[in-house]
């Protein structure tokens, strides 16, 4: 029977239900709960209290109320064939990072660490996001998912990148424009800082 000649009673009958339901249209994301309020939740219930506890850790007494929920602390650049350590303090000023670049010997292999904390609240969805760019043009855009993670102030989180290699060659030599962000799931970010990367033929030379 051709489409044609199908009643409209028959039409409705066959007709392709529309995807987006009704009862969507109104539908509201549950709000967002604080890690102090999750433990307020019945917790007279004693094995639902250590479920959570295994899961969240204890609840630590922030000591400073004002510290935002996410505090970004160094960065390292882990090389093992490096004369010293390459560490970049995220507490201080970070202008001073675009005077003092740091160096890697061309061909190296390296690896970047991020030194977290978070204070307050879970966050969900922790990522790191590089941009590099040489002489004003961009040559790279890297995501490294980090993950999610609960408050712990007292101690400090690490993220290590994969193992990579630094560009070798005479072309490669020189200095690469490294912005960083700290994000989230929710778009928040948590810090941005701006860094140079210079290669050099060995450690000590040009």
């Amino acid at each position: 029977m051709a489409e044609q000649d199908l009643t409209p009673e028959q039409l409705a009958e066959i007709a392709v239900p529309d995807e987006e339901c009704e009862t969507n249209v109104n539908y509201k994301p549950p709000a967002q709960k604080t890690l102090e309020e999750i433990n307020e939740l019945d917790k007279e219930d004693e094995s639902l209290r250590k479920y959570k506890e295994a899961l969240l850790g204890k609840v630590e007494v922030l000591e400073d109320p004002n510290a935002p929920n996410v505090q970004v602390t160094r960065m390292s650049l882990m090389c093992n064939d490096a004369p010293h350590p390459l560490v970049l303090d995220l507490t201080g000023n970070l202008e001073n990072f675009k005077k003092n670049p740091f160096v890697l010997k061309e061909g190296v292999e390296y690896r970047i660490k991020i030194n977290f904390k978070v204070n307050k609240d879970i966050v969900a969805g922790l990522k790191y996001i590089q941009f590099t760019a040489r002489k004003g043009v961009k040559v790279d855009k890297t995501d490294y998912m980090v993950g999610s993670y609960g408050p712990r102030p007292s101690e400090e989180y690490e993220f290590l990148t994969p193992m990579e290699e630094a560009p070798k060659g005479l072309i490669a030599r020189g200095n690469y424009t490294i912005k960083s962000k700290f994000t989230d799931d929710d778009k928040h970010e948590h810090l941005s800082w701006e860094w140079i990367l210079s290669i050099k033929k060995d450690w000590d030379k040009e």
